[in-house]
């Protein structure tokens, strides 16, 4: 696991980041403050992102940044310095780091003390994708939503050519999400959300920022609304494809 707080940033233009010289001033002492910790020992986790790489890069690291925005830490906000801290990191680490996972997964850990840390692994792929599991993975994302404000996965259906995802309608979705909540505006599909899973009909998948678009192993929905969903799933490995 990488100590982002004993690492030392690049020379990055940061005044394209800020409105006005004193913010800009806030955040260079932010950051000096995150580079002077030299022993670090994260705490108990608050908030883990697992963020699918493609070449040593997150392709949707911009989507993911804005996701992260909008996550609580302990019942608050995490602050615009440690956002753009964050994104930057991210960015240098990933291209001038030494490891072997360049199409891996990265994993953000943010303790109860708002102290970040990064690791790099393997992708390993879901070994069961039975509407049965991707039901419980949602569940079990839904549950981390209720204390961080976003679920970093989402079970979704197609169903008669209109796309619905289980999520409150006041809720921020996760990164993999809006890209295709952005992939079925561009084709015209009608796209809703519903309370519960028991809600969804057809072509059953799951959205998730590690996984992408998985779509049900053992589903029976028509072959127009199954031909959506992998159409989605070819958007993003397009996306994460791309050099």
């Amino acid at each position: 696991m990488t100590n982002t707080k004993g690492m030392t940033m690049p020379q990055i233009d940061d005044a394209e980041l800020f409105g006005n010289a004193e913010d800009q001033r806030a955040y260079e002492d932010f950051c000096a403050n995150q580079e002077a910790v030299e022993k670090f020992t994260l705490d108990k986790p608050a908030l883990v992102c697992r963020w699918r790489m493609s070449n040593k890069k997150v392709p949707m690291l911009n989507r993911h940044i804005r996701a992260l925005s909008e996550r609580l830490v302990q019942g608050e906000p995490l602050t615009h310095n440690m956002l753009s801290w964050a994104k930057q990191h991210v960015e240098w680490s990933l291209a001038e780091g030494d490891y072997t996972a360049h199409d891996g997964v990265l994993m953000l850990v943010i303790d109860v003390n708002g102290n970040a840390a990064m690791t790099v692994g393997e992708y390993e792929p879901l070994a069961d994708t039975s509407a049965k599991a991707l039901r419980a993975r949602s569940a079990e994302a839904r549950s981390e939503a209720d204390e961080t404000g976003v679920a970093p996965e989402l079970l979704a259906a197609v169903n008669d050519g209109e796309l619905a995802f289980v999520a409150p309608e006041d809720e921020c979705l996760c990164g993999t999400a809006t890209l295709i909540e952005q992939l079925a505006q561009t084709k015209g599909i009608p796209v809703t959300r519903v309370d519960i899973p028991a809600q969804l009909k057809g072509a059953l998948f799951l959205v998730s920022d590690e996984h992408g678009v998985v779509a049900a192993a053992d589903s029976d929905a028509a072959d127009s609304d199954a031909a959506t969903v992998a159409f989605f799933a070819e958007g993003y490995e397009k996306l994460r494809a791309r050099r």
